[in-house]
């Protein structure tokens, strides 16, 4: 019998109680059947591999692979998986570079088919995927119970990540917007709708920094280095889910919420950010 995390209740209350229980019942996960199985095989079969085009032959280790950086959903896109690998990150012009989710850029920079040896073959290399591979897997598990709970998850991980990265601040609010699961949280945070991502890219970073200046304070993504400003936009993110959720359209203000539920149009949202 697999286990699934337990999540009694939902909204903040339930992520209070998760962070509490998040190291036993995440333990109690990769210690199942499944994981240890996956764990075995990866191990056994990954120092062997050092192309790009044998990771993706051998799908059972790809989708581990994948599963490491939160792109599972691509297990059947070989191809450019395989070109995402074989490009590398050391050109600009080099696929990953380009593409806007920046796991891409990241996996192919772990991976690095084009050094010798790969990395696939260095000593630490099957702990490190493996490591943030269980993280996912755990992540995903919570989100098949409440799938709020895993964009908070990966919000409290992924923005301390990236604030501790070296760049712009404008450079790491492009990452949080290239981010499906980040943008999600941020725009129910900040109560957006879901014609925001339809607007001009600048606009949207304009938009998202004036947002975190006037709920939490600072605009800047740094801010989140700080778990306190990370457990603030967790906290706001969960009562606004609870607040969209909660809310029938007869009820009286549930006119208003809709256009921040993303029911009014770019145009609706232009004149409002512009008052």
């Amino acid at each position: 019998m697999s286990f699934g995390p337990v999540i009694p209740v939902g909204g903040y209350a339930g992520w209070r109680f998760l962070q509490r229980t998040v190291e036993v019942q995440k333990e109690t996960f990769v210690a199942s059947a499944k994981m240890q199985r996956d764990e075995a095989y990866f191990r056994d079969r990954i120092g062997g591999i050092s192309s790009a085009e044998e990771l993706v032959a051998d799908r059972r280790l790809l989708q581990i692979a994948l599963g490491a950086f939160g792109l599972g959903e691509d297990i059947g896109n070989k191809y450019f998986i395989r070109k995402v690998l074989e490009d590398g990150v050391s050109e600009r012009t080099a696929l990953a570079n380009r593409l806007s989710n920046k796991a891409y850029a990241e996996m192919a920079s772990t991976f690095s088919f084009s050094e010798d040896p790969p990395f696939t073959q260095r000593e630490g290399f099957a702990d490190a995927i493996l490591a943030a591979y269980k993280t996912r897997a755990f992540e995903a598990a919570v989100g098949d119970s409440n799938d709020d709970m895993r964009l908070a998850l990966n919000a409290q991980r992924e923005l301390e990540k990236i604030a501790e990265r070296n760049g712009s601040e404008n450079t790491l609010w492009y990452a949080v917007l290239g981010s499906k699961p980040l943008r999600t949280v941020f725009e129910r945070a900040f109560a957006l709708p879901s014609t925001f991502g339809a607007l001009d890219i600048d606009l949207q970073l304009r938009t998202m920094k004036s947002r975190a200046q006037s709920i939490l304070g600072q605009s800047s993504i740094t801010q989140f280095a700080d778990p306190e400003q990370s457990e603030a936009l967790i906290r706001r993110f969960l009562l606004m889910s609870d607040l969209q959720s909660g809310l029938s359209q007869n009820a009286p203000g549930a006119g208003a919420l809709s256009l921040l539920r993303g029911q009014g149009s770019a145009a609706s949202l232009l004149s409002i950010l512009r008052r």
